[in-house]
């Protein structure tokens, strides 16, 4: 257990938490003198494509396996959230809003606004399903008996998008620029199929 406890996206959170918890700094302050770190966030994503670059040829050969492996996580992504939250008799608008809980956060939000869910409840659900990907995700995948690298770096990117990929690229190259290739085809699965889906599960539940 301990290890989960030491993971460094989980250490900066409760870090920063009880920072500006016991020295009441507000938020909007901390977010202005914060904005040079926004800043270089961008140019940091970018970068993640020059792995992704080295990795073209492989790309390429498993071009086939990786967009169905996509397709189908994106599906039971949106699937699994969405049903359970129903079964649970959650409200429309929280269901709505779970269903992109697996993409970037900035996806995640405008497929939420599309579908007339709360972007809000949104970006908080993303966050956190990135944070439980990254601790328990490899675990999880070795416990399964998937040790490859490039399904492991697929699947953390896409079930745990851009923490994720951060926690894969720890693991090596391979792994990171294949999280960054499930980051990106997973959000446009997610952008293009969500109103479908909801649509199709609504109809039958």
């Amino acid at each position: 257990m301990g290890w989960l406890l030491l993971n460094p996206i989980l250490i900066s959170i409760v870090t920063l938490i009880i920072y500006l918890k016991f020295t009441n700094v507000p938020f909007e302050v901390y977010k202005h003198n914060s904005e040079l770190i926004d800043f270089w966030l961008k140019p940091a994503v970018v970068a993640l494509g020059v792995p992704l670059y080295l990795q073209l040829d492989a790309i390429k050969k498993l071009w086939f396996p990786i967009v169905m492996s996509q397709l189908v996580g994106c599906l039971v992504g949106i699937v699994s959230a969405v049903v359970v939250a129903k079964v649970l008799g959650a409200p429309d608008a929280i269901i709505l809003s779970l269903a992109s809980k697996s993409v970037t956060t900035p996806i995640a939000m405008e497929v939420t606004q599309s579908v007339g869910g709360i972007p809000s409840l949104t970006a908080a659900v993303v966050v956190i399903t990135g944070i439980i990907g990254a601790l328990i995700g490899f675990k999880t995948l070795t416990v399964g008996r998937i040790n490859s690298p490039i399904a492991q770096g697929l699947s953390m990117g896409t079930a745990s998008h851009a923490v994720g990929a951060s926690t894969a690229m720890g693991y090596g190259t391979k792994y990171g620029a294949f999280a960054s290739l499930g980051i990106t085809l997973n959000g446009i699965f997610t952008a293009l199929l969500t109103p479908t889906i909801l649509h199709l599960i609504a109809s039958i539940l």
